[in-house]
């Protein structure tokens, strides 16, 4: 480990990990502080778009955002290699091709897929997670369609989408999909009326952070484009045909079958010795684990208490973004022999889109949104995250334009 200054390794570059070394290199200079940024890839992935990568709504490289443009590798350490594990006790951090030490971590590996054990769901149905799984959804999608066009004696229920779970993810991607589904029905010459896109969500509401009014909006909005909603329809396993569902165990087919049902942290805290609370590591409100002085743990991997709703903060990337600023505040505090500061989430209000031109949202304190001006906000939204990371610069070169 390093004699002379610190080093800070930050493990992951999504929302929470790429701020925190953006913030890490305005907070401390390099004479206080090394930081090292370690990541899979050379890029970050803007999360919240991966459901368009999915539907093939956008390009995978527009969700792509190239690390160096963000931090300068001049300030930063990258290193490209996938964690292992964490080895806390001689504070080394195990990756596939080396290993790295550190005084102080920063843990924002983010999410995995949460199949919650639902039998054939890991092997039957794509997740999610990343751009690859994303454009694999994508591809697949548009592979059903073109062997329906150029094969004899194809099932019509190959073209059906089938959708599990109807939180944040499920619902934007089914948006998405009711707006692609016809221009690849045109593309292929298929009628329309041939293609299911069914949302199956065992709790009895979608979307269960927004109020009756906006949801009843997003369900008509989808249903009369075509999204079949099956609500408390809990599944109970994915088979190579479908989800079979409910209690009189109804198989409902599909040519490509998609989980979005939940999310948990990144495997290697499991592997790494971390107790998990439902999927994720609880952190106190300075953001470390109990009884850890030289550890974060941040974005997808922690829940953070908001205690007057008495539960945890839901992960979103905003949520990610704040976390992050606390953390490299609480860095530059602990190496300066400062107190650190307790984290208070500033909630900047929520928005779902419903495909390019829809959304649902609550905005500034309660303020209600829906259809266009909701699609608009959540271009808003896109671009404000984009500009926190990378400024203007960033913004228009990656940033939401398009016209309804």
């Amino acid at each position: 480990m390093s004699t002379s200054i610190p080093k800070i390794v930050v493990l992951g570059a999504g929302y929470a990990g790429l701020t925190t070394a953006k913030r890490l290199t305005k907070q401390l200079t390099a004479e206080q502080a090394e930081i090292v940024l370690v990541n899979k890839h050379n890029y970050h992935y803007e999360t919240t778009w991966l459901h368009e990568v999915a539907a093939g709504t956008i390009n995978p490289n527009q969700a792509r955002v190239m690390i160096s443009d963000v931090v300068s590798p001049n300030r930063v350490r990258l290193v490209y290699d996938s964690v292992v594990k964490i080895n806390k006790d001689e504070k080394r951090v195990v990756l596939e091709n080396s290993e790295i030490e550190y005084d102080y971590l920063v843990v924002a590996l983010g999410f995995e897929s949460n199949d919650f054990g639902i039998k054939g769901m890991a092997e039957h149905a794509f997740a999610i997670e990343d751009i690859d799984s994303s454009r694999l959804i994508s591809e697949h999608i548009e592979y059903q369609f073109a062997k329906y066009n150029n094969e004899e004696n194809v099932s019509e229920e190959s073209l059906n989408i089938l959708v599990g779970g109807a939180g944040f993810t499920g619902i934007e991607f089914v948006g998405e999909l009711a707006q692609k589904v016809p221009e690849l029905c045109k593309k292929y010459d298929i009628d329309r009326s041939k293609v299911r896109i069914i949302n199956v969500e065992a709790a009895p509401s979608i979307l269960p952070m927004f109020d009756k009014e906006l949801v009843d909006y997003a369900k008509k909005s989808l249903e009369d484009r075509g999204v079949e909603l099956k609500i408390g329809a809990a599944i109970s396993e994915a088979t190579p045909e479908g989800f079979v569902v409910g209690d009189d165990k109804e198989l409902i087919k599909a040519g490509t079958i998609v989980w979005t049902g939940g999310v948990k942290a990144s495997s290697v805290l499991g592997e790494s010795g971390f107790e998990l609370v439902k999927g994720k590591v609880n952190v106190n409100s300075d953001l470390r684990p109990e009884g850890v002085e030289d550890m974060f743990v941040i974005g997808d991997c922690s829940w953070v208490w908001n205690k007057e709703a008495d539960r945890p903060y839901p992960s979103t990337a905003q949520l990610a973004m704040q976390e992050a600023d606390v953390v490299a505040a609480n860095l530059k505090a602990l190496i300066t022999n400062q107190p650190v500061e307790e984290f208070v989430f500033s909630d900047k209000g929520t928005v779902a889109s419903l495909g390019h031109s829809d959304g649902i949202g609550n905005v500034m304190s309660g303020y209600k949104l829906s259809g266009k001006s909701a699609a608009a906000m959540k271009k808003v939204v896109d671009n404000r995250s984009l500009f926190l990371l990378g400024g203007a610069k960033l913004v228009l070169k990656k940033g939401k334009f398009r016209p309804f």
